[in-house]
């Protein structure tokens, strides 16, 4: 009851911050917003429809780390309650079939620092460890009856158990050898992976929990991975998601399987389709038809298209039988299958054109339906006890949980970054419309200093998304706003190879990186130029993840741009291949480099041309990224090095790809700013024409 009155009184002054704040006083975003903001994920309504547990990370500043707790809000909004105040991440909530209990997951208190899962009374008391397992747990689902849990786990280390050799070594051998670390050994043809790092013979299964006797025991074994279990509503089936066949790491065809729940049950597949049938990485759930006759998944395309073919809806019988697909006339990506208590519908987050949509499909088969629409961004649903519970972004709005009952406008539950938003003046975020080189049309996003004045030309800043199938979406970026807040206006279009789209615009860049993508992003410069918004003498330009990639073929293909900043790319792609994770999509996509050597060639155009390049670069990347490590930005910079282009180098020690220690977050976000004032605001030449475009 005192954490229920504390979390009320700490909304109540957010929303009197929020009323006390006159227009005049906000201030632009800084750094220290950037660490005032709070992450809300993973919303998960309970049972009786009555409250909406999710997760909210924060940063301390002292620690250096970033944490995540556990939440919850009333579905009528009037009461919020923090749940977990540990300095661990608690994650993942799920609530017990009855609702008396919230599972989640936790490292705290395990000597591996592996997340187990926990048990927390909604009525009140201390969270109790469930688990102590060698592994850890990497996502459970509950049954019906809530007596038991499906566990998903890895494989205790087969190598970790001493030899009978070694123990009769003597006590100080033993110690000495302790401290020498084991070699790798390598022998799968995809051997390494980002944050997990060196592939070995482990892998995830399934397993059972009974939850009376905290008794564990293994419902699947085999050299393959198993992921996303979800039991049916009868509590007769679990269905979850797997790659089998002769060496599952050579194709991303992930299928659906089913099993009972019972221990030495023999998997049986329900799909055969030659591409990803609900791949994990989508972060799409399979879903149960409330009677357990049916399972709603996402289908993608072709295993040779890997991530450029569409994600589909589609239904699956429980019983074995071909798949229907719901959404075949629908252009977009399908994302998150939920039903509706009746089962006669599946309502689906539906991704179009910078946007995310909420929508629903009759389960029998039909049309589209848009329930949610506008410039926002739908990245969770969430249903349960007949409620449903969506966590929603826009420009202007960091994500928050809402409450959707029907109506055009979802309720707004939670406020966790309301008293933060009050304060600031953002930059005005816009959506564009121009023609490429070739006629195509592009959208894309113009951020606006949030002092703008029309009619005065700004130093411009192009920034690009990673992926390469991805989007720049109608949702709150800090980055976006950092930079406006400096005083540069920022462009970020969606190329083709883009989502949102449509199927044709995600391909159009297959095998053909720099070429049309680089075009349409160049053109989205022009366009800001042609409006008078950009200063053609002050140009910049940067990304990440293959945002990184394209910023180097456009700087290597375009020399007007005065500062680059390229982050975690990429240029020279025989170097690539076998030092990072995409094996089975550079041999799906362009082929090995022994058969089609001229298309690895052209693609690493931005490394074998870099004599083209005028532009002073800053490169970035974490020294553990095994997704696009650290050598492609070593050669990069090493090559600008040799020509006297103006360049540096920044490792973030112990980083991943994603960069997440918090004063390495502040002091990339302060490098783009010093890096673009010193090259972009004020360049040697602002009065010379622009120069011409390098011939590629």
């Amino acid at each position: 009851m005192r954490a229920r009155l504390l979390a009320s009184l700490a909304l109540l002054a957010g929303s009197a911050a929020i009323a006390a704040t006159p227009a005049e006083t906000r201030h632009s975003f800084s750094l220290a917003d950037l660490e005032r903001l709070r992450s809300v994920s993973d919303p998960q309504v309970s049972p009786d429809g009555r409250w909406v547990a999710y997760t909210v990370r924060t940063t301390d500043a002292k620690d250096d780390k970033r944490y995540s707790d556990i939440w919850m809000t009333s579905m009528d909004g009037k009461e919020t309650t923090r749940l977990t105040t540990r300095k661990e991440n608690e994650s993942t909530p799920r609530w017990s079939p009855d609702g008396r209990f919230l599972a989640f997951l936790s490292s705290r208190d395990d000597a591996n620092e592996e997340s187990q899962l926990w048990l927390l009374p909604r009525a009140g008391g201390e969270a109790e460890k469930i688990t102590e397992r060698s592994g850890g747990i990497e996502d459970y689902d509950w049954s019906p009856d809530g007596k038991r849990l499906v566990l998903v786990g890895e494989d205790p280390d087969p190598d970790s158990t001493p030899s009978a050799d070694a123990k009769d070594k003597d006590k100080d051998k033993d110690k000495k050898a302790s401290k020498t670390k084991k070699p790798i050994v390598i022998d799968r043809y995809q051997f390494k992976e980002d944050v997990t790092g060196y592939l070995g013979k482990k892998r995830e299964h399934l397993y059972l929990l009974d939850l009376a006797t905290h008794k564990i025991e293994p419902l699947s074994s085999g050299e393959y991975d198993e992921r996303q279990p979800s039991w049916s509503p009868d509590g007769k089936t679990i269905a979850f998601v797997s790659k089998r066949g002769a060496d599952p790491d050579r194709t991303d065809n992930w299928d659906v399987f089913a099993v009972e729940p019972r221990a030495g049950a023999s998997p049986r597949a329900l799909t055969t389709y030659e591409g990803s049938d609900n791949d994990p990485g989508w972060g799409s759930r399979l879903a149960w038809s409330p009677d357990s006759r049916w399972i709603a998944y996402v289908q993608g395309g072709p295993d040779k298209l890997i991530y450029y073919g569409l994600h589909k809806l589609a239904l699956l019988p429980a019983a074995g039988g071909a798949p229907r697909i719901l959404t075949s006339t629908l252009d977009r990506n399908a994302e998150s299958p939920a039903f509706t208590p009746d089962g006669g519908t599946i309502l689906f987050r539906l991704e179009d054109d910078g946007s995310v949509n909420l929508a629903s499909v009759p389960a029998a088969g039909g049309a589209v339906k848009r329930l949610v629409t506008g410039r926002r961004v739908v990245s969770r649903l969430a249903t349960g006890g007949g409620k449903t519970a969506l966590l929603i972004s826009a420009p202007d709005s960091p994500a928050e949980v809402y409450a959707f009952d029907g109506s055009v406008e979802p309720r707004r539950l939670s406020t966790q970054n309301d008293a933060l938003m009050a304060e600031l003046r953002l930059g005005a975020v816009s959506e564009t419309k121009f023609k490429s080189k070739d006629g195509t049309e592009i959208h894309g996003f113009l951020v606006t200093p949030p002092d703008y004045e029309a009619g005065r030309k700004y130093p411009t800043i192009l920034r690009i998304h990673g992926g390469p199938v991805g989007q720049h979406e109608n949702a709150f970026e800090d980055e976006w706003q950092w930079l406006a807040a400096n005083g540069y206006v920022v462009v970020a279009a969606n190329p083709r190879g883009s989502s949102g789209r449509g199927e044709e615009f995600q391909r159009a860049i297959y095998a053909d990186w720099g070429h049309r993508d680089t075009e349409d992003v160049v053109g989205a410069v022009d366009d800001a130029i042609a409006k008078g918004i950009a200063d053609p003498n002050r140009l910049g330009v940067g990304g990440w993840s293959y945002g990184g990639i394209l910023t180097n073929y456009v700087i290597a293909s375009d020399t007007r741009f005065r500062g680059a900043t390229s982050g975690a790319g990429s240029s020279n792609f025989l170097a690539s291949y076998g030092t990072d994770q995409y094996i089975r999509e550079y041999e799906q996509e362009l082929g090995p480099p022994w058969k089609t050597p001229d298309v690895w060639i052209k693609l690493s155009y931005p490394f074998l041309h870099a004599d083209r390049i005028r532009t002073p670069t800053l490169f970035l990347c974490g020294e553990a990224d095994f997704n696009v490590p650290l050598l492609n930005s070593e050669q990069m910079y090493q090559a600008l090095r040799s020509l006297g282009i103006p360049t540096q180098l920044v490792i973030y020690p112990g980083q991943f790809h994603g960069i997440r220690k918090p004063t390495y977050v502040r002091d990339r976000y302060e490098r783009y700013v010093a890096w673009y004032d010193k090259y972009v605001k004020a360049p040697a030449q602002s009065s010379a024409a622009p120069a011409p475009a390098a011939s590629r």
